[in-house]
This record gives structure tokens, sequence and C-alpha cells, in this order.
């Protein structure tokens, strides 16, 4: 290793979530590696940075640092975790966590492991829900669905996935967990901002294995994941905000057309009925006008924050 190389960063991206935070550091301290320090970025403006700085330690109880971020604006998911990596361009790796996770203490021993075998640039593990059950083994882009597929989702934590079949399958890691090596970064560059927020994670990934890099996966890598807990797409459907809908429905056509721009006549069509699937027959009126306004966002090609919502931050 590299003697000028920085300790792993840790890159957790917040939005008015101190609680959380505190959580999830709590967890992290219990790490059996250790060399790694923390890099927060707040999004969430100056009152939510005050607060963020007051509730988090300067360093965990092993001595890693903790260092906040103010960001200028809500850069979104994939412009906060651009802000940590930047601010530690000299790291080992960076550790893509989100703030509502709780880590395992072997977990990042376990991805970094697996990214030190030389054959892969980005890891992730196996996230799960309290109720014992997996979420996700990393995830599978269908272009002409515009949809993502959870690996493994819903099958029993004793059930360890095989490892290798994951990696065939997988052509994304969940944005949730990821280790990113310095050959990832170095061949295709940082996220890309003009998601704001969803699918960002997809879109990397893709962009890294067209150019021939490898994901991996370490199945001893766990950590419990409370899905959509910083963005309320975690209610029961009826009651999911517009923001999440939204944002996912533009992002998964975007998806389509940074990656396979000659699909997107079929997967709008494929998009717009699967979406009209999982609301409307469910009655979910007003997601379901949710879904349709993000899913016309996303064939015009529409990027960046929300009109309505940057209107909104601005009278706050």
């Amino acid at each position: 290793m590299n003697a000028l190389l920085t300790p792993v960063a840790v890159c957790i991206v917040a939005f008015r979530d101190a609680a959380q935070i505190v959580q999830c550091l709590s967890a992290l301290s219990a790490s059996e590696f250790a060399d790694y320090e923390v890099v927060i970025c707040e999004n969430g403006g100056p009152d939510a940075y005050a607060a963020l700085c007051a509730a988090v330690p300067a360093q965990l109880a092993a001595g890693q640092a903790v260092t906040c971020l103010r960001a200028p604006g809500n850069l979104g998911y994939a412009g906060g975790v651009n802000q940590c990596m930047a601010a530690r361009p000299m790291a080992r790796a960076w550790w893509v966590l989100n703030p509502d996770t709780e880590v395992e203490p072997h977990t990042l021993g376990a991805l970094l492991d697996r990214l030190d075998r030389g054959d892969c640039d980005a890891v992730g593990g196996i996230l799960y829900h309290r109720r014992g059950h997996v979420q996700s083994c990393g995830g599978r882009w269908r272009p002409w669905l515009a949809r993502a597929e959870s690996l493994a989702g819903g099958t029993s934590l004793n059930q360890l996935p095989d490892a290798r079949a994951i990696e065939q399958r997988m052509n994304y890691i969940s944005g949730a967990c990821m280790l990113i090596g310095r050959r990832f970064v170095a061949t295709i560059g940082p996220m890309r901002e003009d998601y704001f927020l969803y699918a960002e994670e997809i879109e990397w990934c893709l962009r890294a294995k067209a150019q021939g890099l490898r994901l991996g996966f370490a199945p001893a890598a766990r950590l419990c994941h409370d899905q959509g807990g910083s963005t309320g797409s975690a209610t029961a459907i009826r009651a999911r905000p517009r923001l999440p809908i939204y944002l996912d429905e533009r992002n998964k056509l975007l998806v389509v057309r940074d990656t396979t721009p000659w699909l997107l006549p079929v997967a709008a069509v494929a998009s717009f009925a699967l979406g009209a699937g999982r609301f409307a027959r469910r009655g979910a009126w007003r997601q379901w006008l949710d879904a349709i306004e993000g899913w016309w966002a996303g064939l015009l090609g529409q990027r960046g924050v929300p009109r309505w919502l940057d209107a909104a931050s601005k009278r706050d």
C-alpha cells in the first residue's frame, strides 16, 4: 500500500438528521478495522450544520477523526458524496455510507479484503432489514424496463448467497454501502450530480462497467438499512411524499438516456405501465400523479433539483 495514502474515508451525506448520524457513528465506532476517518457533508443549511456539529464528536471512541462539511446548498446525494471524496483525495478508498445504516463490526474489513484482491474496483455487501431478511446483495439494472432489481432481496440472512453468482449478475452496487477504490475514481470520475437524488449509483456503476471496471461482493460485509429513513420512501404507498416518487421515476429514465439511449422509447412505455401497476392499481392516486410528473420529466431529459423544490427552498 502506498505510504502516502491516508486512511479509508467514510463518506456520509446528511440532511437535517443529526440524531440518525449519531446512531450510524455509534455502530461504526465498533468496527474491527480501525484505520479510517469519517467525513460528513451536511446538505441541510446552516442550522442543520450547527446541529450536526453539536451532536457528533470530533473523534470516535478509538480515535478516528470526524469532520463535518457544510455544503453551499442542497447538493443532493451525489453532490454530497463528491464533496466528501474531494475533501480526502488521498484516501486509500472511499466508503460511501447512508446515514440510516448500522454496520456490523466486521463489515469494513470484509469490504477491504475483497477490494484488496485486486480483481475489482468497487465492493458492496449485504443490506438487511431489522426484521431479519435481506434487502439487497447488489442489483441488476434492466434497461428495457427502466427498473432496478435487488439481488437476493427477501431471502433469510441465514442463507448466505453465493458470492460468485452475485458478482456475475450484479451490474450496480447499492448507494447505501459502496466501497470505492482509487482506480474506479481515476477511470470514470465522480458521481453525476445532475441526478440530485436516486439512481446516481446505478449510472456510476454502469459507466464503470462500460470502461471495463469490475464490481465485487463481500457476503461477510453486512449492515442494517432503514431503507427510506431519510426521504420518507419507506412509508405506506398512499402516504409516500412527492419528492422520492418524482425523482425515482425521473431518474430511471435518465439512466436509460445516459447509458442505453436507443432503448428509451421501449423503456418509457414499460416504465409508465409499471408505474401504473404500482400506484394507480392500488388506488394511490396522488402518488400516481407524482410518478407521471417524474416520468414526464425523465422523458424530457430534465435534470438537477426539481423546479418546484428549488422554488420552495428559496421561499424558506
